[in-house]
């Protein structure tokens, strides 16, 4: 049996583990870069976001409370009590409750509204909806939408 002496030439120009963990290290962060985030739900165009994603969720959020709900649009409509065209995204219980969350424009950060109308009667009052709040998400829209409808005892006795 022969045994090879190491070439030190070799061993030289091999890089070290240690430098091969660090550049694949490297190779990894900048494949990482180059793939694009997903846009947030936030961020998707305006009536996809309530069409595609809020609708849905108010409607098995509501589904979860065991209340049917008969409709559930967005549309462009008239802002209830005051008039004005504005987006609306309109509900309606098979009991004839209904309610408006209006914005002002295509926007989930524009300004919003909320009116409110028992059965047989029409909205009276337009109330401010999340006029404070400087970050506008799914999540916080529907509770604060389902926060008002409970308040309300639309969603159950309190």
């Amino acid at each position: 049996m022969i045994l090879e002496k190491p070439d030190k030439e070799k061993e030289l120009n091999t890089p070290s583990s240690e430098n091969q963990s660090k550049a694949l290290s490297s190779e990894v962060q900048s494949n990482k870069s180059e793939i694009p985030k997903p846009p947030k739900i936030e961020d998707k165009p305006f009536s996809e976001f309530i069409n595609e994603h809020f609708i849905p969720e108010l409607k098995n959020a509501l589904k979860f409370q065991g209340v049917p709900i008969e409709s559930l649009v967005l549309k462009k409509d008239k802002r209830p009590v005051v008039g004005g065209d504005c987006w609306v995204v309109f509900g309606q219980f098979p009991v004839g409750r209904r309610f408006w969350v209006t914005f002002s424009s295509d926007d989930i950060k524009s300004s919003k509204n909320i009116s409110l109308a028992e059965t047989r009667s029409e909205p009276a009052l337009l109330e401010s909806f999340l006029i404070d709040e400087k970050k506008i998400t799914l999540k916080l829209l529907l509770s604060r939408l389902l926060q008002r409808l409970n308040g309300q005892k639309w969603l159950s006795d309190n």
